[in-house]
C-alpha cells in the first residue's frame, strides 16, 4: 500500500464511520475467531489490532477478557469512534508500515480484513512485520476475502476502492512464507447488513510464529 493507497483507505473509512460496524459487526465467524484466540492467550497478553476500525468487536472483546490492546487504523474517524467505544484500549491513527513498534513487543496480532487495499507485495511485507513484532510462539489471526484479484476497482458500501487479494491456497502459502505455522482455518460466506450487499467468501487463519 503506497502513500496514496493509505490516504484512499482513510478517506473511505472516514466516510463509512459507524456504518461499517453496523454492516459487519455481527459476523458470527469473526466472533468465533476471537473466542478461539482467547483460548490461546495467556492472561494479560499484549495484542496489536491492525485496522482496528470502531474497536468492536475485536478490541472490545480482548480488553473485556483482561488483555492489553493497541489498535492502529489510518482513519481518524474510526480511531475516534474506537477510543469512545473501547476506553480500555489504546488507539493510534497511523499507517502500520510507518509506526515504530518494538520487536517482540506483542503476544498476538490481529489483522481482520485489513490487508485488502494493499498490494500483494505490501501484504507479504506486513505479514513479515507481524512475525517480527511477535514474541517467539506468538499468535497471528488474519482474515481476508480469498479471491484471486489484483488492483481491481470495486464498489464497497457505495464507495469505489481498489482491492487486491489471493485465492485461499495462495494466501495460506503467503502466511506460511512470512514465518508462520497455520494451526486452524475456517472458510465461510457472510452477507453484510447494508443495501445491495451480497454474500462474500471469508477466510480466517489462526497461526503461530514459527
Amino acid at each position: 500500500m503506497d502513500e496514496g493507497d493509505g490516504r484512499a483507505a482513510a478517506t473511505v473509512f472516514d466516510a463509512l464511520g459507524a456504518d461499517y460496524e453496523r454492516a459487519f459487526g455481527r459476523s458470527a465467524a469473526h466472533r468465533a475467531s476471537l473466542h478461539r484466540l482467547l483460548g490461546d492467550l495467556a492472561p494479560h497478553s499484549r495484542i496489536l489490532d491492525i485496522g482496528s476500525g470502531t474497536g468492536r468487536p475485536t478490541a472490545l472483546t480482548l480488553t473485556g477478557a483482561g488483555h492489553e490492546v493497541l489498535g492502529v487504523d489510518v482513519s481518524p474517524v474510526m480511531v475516534d469512534l474506537a477510543a469512545r467505544n473501547v476506553p480500555g484500549a489504546s488507539f493510534q491513527c497511523a499507517d502500520i508500515r510507518e509506526l515504530p513498534l518494538e520487536d517482540g513487543g506483542f503476544d498476538a496480532v490481529c489483522a481482520y480484513f485489513s490487508l485488502l487495499q494493499m498490494s500483494r507485495e505490501e501484504q507479504f511485507r506486513l505479514l513479515r512485520t507481524c512475525a517480527r513484532l511477535l514474541v517467539p510462539g506468538g499468535h497471528l489471526v488474519v482474515a481476508t476475502v480469498p479471491l484471486d484479484v489484483e488492483d481491481v476497482d470495486v464498489v464497497f458500501m457505495g464507495h469505489r476502492v481498489r482491492a487486491t487479494s489471493f485465492g485461499p491456497e495462495e494466501f495460506t502459502e503467503l502466511v506460511t512464507a512470512a514465518g508462520f505455522s497455520v494451526l486452524w482455518e475456517q472458510s465461510t460466506l457472510f452477507t453484510p447488513e447494508y443495501e445491495a450487499a451480497v454474500a462474500e467468501p471469508q477466510l480466517f487463519l489462526h497461526c503461530r510464529r514459527a
